[in-house]
């Protein structure tokens, strides 16, 4: 049996998703609790990276189920909570086909970024905002969040991991990204069929320049499908990874998808 993990943590106490050597990152504890309960090593597949200090709401992951174990997914729930850490949770548990791969079955994600205007940050929103205490253009923000919408080469808002060939491509969809009014901040909902390494973060840091009116609206839009060898060069505004979200990953049996990936803009707000 395949099981399908909905997975929210808290990514401050973890250096991101990914599995590395000194065994700090959310895979990594979530190999050994399952290496705990089934007895032996059982590898987990995510629907991709977060970095260090990035949280999620709903990361994805499955694993094979190794045999004997009988344990019905709800008991595997339960099991894998009580051998994490407070921080790092399973929020739901399912059966899923055969053919079900975490990160290649999936169609798209949700981002959300949050940062608080306020001139003092609440303690209990510490690492989880970006604390910007500086008056915003809401309507700046919001033409510039307009601008990276579509189909681009968002080459410019992406950075090296070290992996890139030449033959790498840049194109995304951009379906929506969206601006929300907070009480203390706003937050900005980014939703398309995949993102470049520290895509979303880039991007925000370049729209709030904007919104400060430290970047021209025009600047902005000629850093997007730019020619190769990059003539404009690439966005060096790239926003702190606390206040960023992994909201949700689509898949095409998603409830929240009814044909659309506007409806979904719509639905992640409310």
């Amino acid at each position: 049996m395949r099981l399908k993990l909905t997975i929210a943590y808290d990514g401050r106490p973890y250096t991101g998703w990914q599995s590395q050597p000194g065994g700090a990152t959310v895979q990594d504890h979530l190999q050994r609790a399952l290496g705990e309960i089934a007895k032996q090593a059982v590898a987990i597949h995510g629907s991709g990276r977060t970095d260090t200090g990035v949280h999620a709401l709903g990361q994805v992951a499955h694993f094979e189920v190794p045999q004997p174990t009988t344990m019905s997914p709800t008991n595997w729930l339960r099991a894998l909570n009580s051998k994490l850490p407070a921080t790092i949770r399973i929020m739901a548990c399912e059966a899923a086909p055969a053919d079900f791969h975490a990160r290649f079955s999936a169609i798209g994600k949700i981002y959300h970024y949050d940062i608080c205007t306020a001139p003092v940050l609440p303690p209990h929103q510490a690492g989880l905002v970006w604390h910007l205490p500086q008056r915003l253009n809401a309507d700046l923000l919001a033409l510039a969040l307009t601008l990276v919408c579509g189909k681009h080469d968002f080459h410019a808002f992406a950075a090296y991991r070290g992996d890139e060939t030449a033959a790498m491509d840049y194109q995304r969809h951009l379906h929506a990204a969206d601006l929300e009014a907070l009480a203390d901040g706003y937050r900005l909902t980014y939703v398309g069929d995949g993102f470049l390494y520290k895509m979303v973060r880039l991007l925000t840091g370049a729209v709030v320049k904007v919104a400060l009116a430290k970047l021209a609206p025009s600047t902005l839009s000629a850093l997007l499908d730019q020619a190769p060898g990059l003539p404009h060069g690439k966005s060096p505004h790239c926003a702190p990874a606390v206040g960023l979200y992994l909201q949700q990953v689509l898949y095409a049996d998603c409830d929240a998808i009814r044909g659309s990936f506007h409806t979904l803009s719509t639905s992640a707000k409310t």
